[in-house]
């Protein structure tokens, strides 16, 4: 009987997540064409989604089939799962007033997905990483807070360049190596990777220096630290992290210049750097040599990729179920090959809706870069979204042998509480810069009016139609305030409606929204 509501529950898996997808294309849909009335129950739908979908799964796991009793521990896990994104929901709307609700669901199925695999590989490995998401969590809440007391970022340019170069050098000095990569760095019996702090400081410099005019000055100094950085994460080993950080400095400069010669130049210099690297370093060979022929020495350099295309491959679309599939037999499965776990146990049409998820959230976060009106949020949010984005397409390109195998986490899906750290903050941030926009006082300096800023984002004006602009709103308040006592007027006259009182109108809306 429990076989069977196994196998069952693979076509619920794939149904949940297929709405899951329908109702987040409806969202960004909607909110493109500025129609706001089905957003609400769209996430709303979505919430319910993602509490069946970890009801289901928590129930299987935590069946004893071998003693035949329900593992106790397992449900406490997951009720306090359930909890932990209710007061995180709660918690995060009081304090992203103005976010973007989609994006915090996908991050809230990619998290249960990532408790869900953990905890059927490894009830320890889950407790922990229900901790780091926890953290995280906390994290996400106080940034809100701390750009309030210091809300421009752009100011700190020094700061962010001497901190990412502190943080990249430390694996040389007290660096630990573990699984191939000297980028390790233990505190007090806690392992984390300085590469993962170093992204946002790197995103951060590098928003700082594009938001302002480039010099050819300028142009050297962000390349030379850009180079720098990789080249310290190849010697480290950290060969992912390095086409990472590569590839989102490349794609930010064009789109800061759009100046194809400059990405092309830096393509061809990504391709002679390669060659050379592969002629001195003895690792890349091996990875190359894994790549295009794993099976040559499939019981050793070539295991990992084997096991992995064994898993995605065996139960093929609809999945083993969950529990039935051999998961631990890959090596690293928890941090590297967790994208194969899903594969194999949920089945490949559950893998690409995940994938779709991730498209989706590289959709919504670039319209953020693109409707930000401070040059300095919309640099930010593209390289979040860029780096966010490539990160996911290089771990699984690699575990599906597309491209070499780098061994760098599926965003807030693998096991890693550096990786969940520096992933919510990159969220806190582009959630940040969702709400700001570029707001000009007399003088013609920027500054940032939290209280202007909501007649620039009116998410309901009361005919269910989005208004992302100041002259829209005001349109609509001075036709509610068309007075009506003058009848023999030729044509309606309209009150005088005050900058302050227009604000306190739409507070006092979005207030009421929320609620």
């Amino acid at each position: 009987m429990f076989d069977l509501l196994v196998l069952l529950s693979r076509y619920a898996f794939i149904a949940l997540i297929g709405l899951f997808i329908f109702f987040g294309l409806i969202f960004v849909i909607d909110e493109r064409k500025g129609e706001g009335k089905r957003l609400p129950m769209v996430i709303s739908a979505q919430h319910k989604i993602i509490v069946v979908m970890h009801i289901i799964a928590y129930a299987i796991l935590s069946w004893n089939e071998t003693d035949k009793i329900v593992d106790v521990q397992t449900i406490i896990i997951g009720v306090l799962v359930l909890v932990y994104f209710y007061v995180a929901n709660k918690l995060i709307k009081k304090s992203y007033k103005r976010s973007c609700p989609f994006i915090w669901n996908c991050m809230y199925f990619l998290m249960d997905i990532s408790m869900i695999m953990l905890q059927r590989l490894n009830h320890s490995l889950a407790s922990k990483q229900l901790v780091w998401l926890t953290a995280s969590m906390v994290i996400m809440l106080l940034i809100p807070l701390i750009l309030k007391l210091i809300p421009k970022l752009e100011k700190f340019e020094i700061f962010y360049f001497v901190a990412a170069i502190v943080f990249i050098l430390l694996p040389f000095v007290s660096g630990n190596e573990l699984y191939g990569s000297l980028n390790w760095i233990s505190i007090g019996g806690i392992g984390f990777q300085p590469s993962e702090i170093v992204k946002f400081l790197f995103l951060l410099y590098i928003a700082c220096v594009f938001r302002k005019p480039l010099d050819m000055k300028k142009l050297g100094i962000i390349t030379g630290f850009a180079a720098f950085i990789v080249i310290c994460l190849v010697l480290q080993k950290d060969l992912g992290g390095a086409l990472i950080f590569f590839t989102t400095y490349m794609l930010l400069l064009y789109i800061t210049t759009s100046n194809i010669l400059l990405l092309l130049g830096g393509v061809g210099c990504m391709g002679l750097a390669s060659a050379v690297a592969y002629k001195l370093f003895s690792h890349v060979r091996v990875r190359v040599k894994t790549w295009l022929d794993p099976w040559s020495d499939a019981g050793n350099t070539g295991y990992q990729i084997t096991q992995s295309l064994f898993a995605i491959t065996t139960w093929g679309f609809l999945g083993s179920g969950l529990t039935r599939g051999m998961p631990t037999k890959i090596p690293v499965v928890e941090r590297d090959m967790i994208f194969s776990a899903i594969c194999e146990e949920f089945g490949c049409i559950f893998a690409m809706g995940l994938v779709c998820i991730y498209v989706l959230m590289f959709i919504r976060g670039m319209l953020i870069a693109v409707r930000s009106k401070r040059r300095f949020y919309s640099i930010l949010s593209a390289g979040i979204v860029i780096m966010f984005s490539f990160q996911t397409f290089i771990i699984i390109g690699g575990v599906i042998k597309l491209i070499p195998l780098t061994g760098v986490t599926l965003p807030f899906v693998s096991y890693g509480g550096s990786s969940i750290l520096v992933s919510s903050i990159l969220m806190g941030l582009l959630q940040w810069s969702n709400q700001m926009s570029l707001l000009k006082d007399k003088n013609g300096d920027e500054h940032d009016n939290t209280a202007e800023l909501d007649t620039y984002y009116v998410l309901n004006n009361g005919n269910g139609k989005i208004s992302l602009n100041k002259k829209n709103s005001e349109k609509h308040y001075a036709k509610t305030t068309v007075a009506k006592s003058s009848p023999s007027a030729d044509r309606p006259t309209v009150k005088k409606v005050s900058a302050a009182n227009k604000t306190k109108r739409l507070m006092y809306r979005r207030d009421k929204r929320d609620k």
